[in-house]
């Protein structure tokens, strides 16, 4: 028996599945989706590659112990040495191994990227949800709140801040966290505006549905694209900033390693033109990071977009 046009608005209406064949076509649609979305990436060359060399900074990370023979902060007797088949870049002033220090310091500088990334994302998304949805006063106080944050430099608050709560991994996680929400909030608010006022975020109004359910369930996943390729290109200037900190001595303190305070030896002028190996390293793998992931970011972008078109 077929279904007439009543019996779909009430199944419709209480929340319930549609048919099967409606329900099949659904996952067909989203599967699909997420196929193209795939093929594209994968088409996309330098993102591809930026992948792999993330992932693989990344296992170096995890598996430090097992990539070098020396702990980053144990002191040997040998004090600026060249590099050799025992110190494959040498130690530095103290006799510490700066391959070593190099590995261990990928871990701080990739918690600091995703881990700032992950904080502002969660506040930069539920703002923008909750001031595209509302709009009204709620809007104006939460994007004035933005104008207000934009108009001050942005890496001067955060190296005040840093030299009033101190420096550490954790201070400048959280700064980074804290203060940099604002372009992803406007980017998801400006979508919302566009969305909310679809026929089906419309539906579930009617419906009855929680404010909570439309926001994180309706209108969310059809913003998602837009906040990971926003979280990419965040994670590579997370690590632009802490290595920026860390060189200017307001970032992570030795003998804690990163990759920002062994470039800063660069600072001496005798490191700077007769020990390249104390800290050209620190740069190159800056940069191949920082690189690596804007490329994954136009990535995302371009497989995100040619779904669009």
């Amino acid at each position: 028996m077929a279904t007439t046009t009543s019996e779909f608005t009430r199944v419709y209406a209480e929340g319930t599945t549609f048919p099967k064949e409606e329900h099949l076509s659904k996952t067909i649609k989203a599967e699909s989706n997420k196929k193209i979305i795939f093929k594209r990436f994968m088409k996309h060359k330098p993102a591809v590659i930026g992948t792999i060399v993330f992932i693989i900074m990344i296992l170096m990370a995890v598996f430090a112990p097992l990539v070098t023979n020396f702990q980053p902060n144990l002191i040997t007797p040998d004090f600026e040495a060249n590099p050799s088949s025992t110190y494959w870049l040498g130690t530095d002033g103290v006799g510490r191994d700066v391959f070593s220090r190099l590995i261990y310091g990928s871990r701080v500088s990739l918690f600091v990227g995703v881990s700032s990334v992950a904080i502002y994302t969660v506040i930069g998304t539920t703002l923008g949800l909750i001031a595209g949805f509302f709009g009204g006063k709620v809007d104006n106080f939460i994007m004035r709140s933005t104008e207000i944050i934009q108009s001050f430099p942005s890496f001067m608050v955060i190296l005040v801040l840093v030299s009033i709560i101190g420096p550490g991994v954790g201070t400048i996680t959280l700064v980074l966290g804290l203060l940099n929400w604002v372009p992803l909030s406007r980017i998801v608010r400006g979508n919302v505006l566009t969305i909310k006022d679809s026929e089906y975020i419309q539906a579930a109004i009617s419906v009855g549905y929680s404010t909570p359910h439309i926001l994180f369930k309706e209108i969310l996943p059809n913003v998602l694209s837009n906040i990971f390729v926003n979280a990419t290109f965040g994670i590579a200037s997370a690590i632009l900033t802490e290595s920026s900190l860390s060189f200017l001595g307001m970032g992570i303190q030795p003998p804690t390693a990163s990759w920002g305070n062994i470039l800063s030896q660069a600072q001496s002028l005798t490191v700077l033109s007769s020990q390249p190996w104390l800290w050209i390293p620190a740069g190159i793998m800056i940069l191949l990071a920082v690189l690596s992931i804007n490329f994954i970011g136009d990535g995302l972008r371009d497989a995100f977009d040619g779904t669009k078109n």
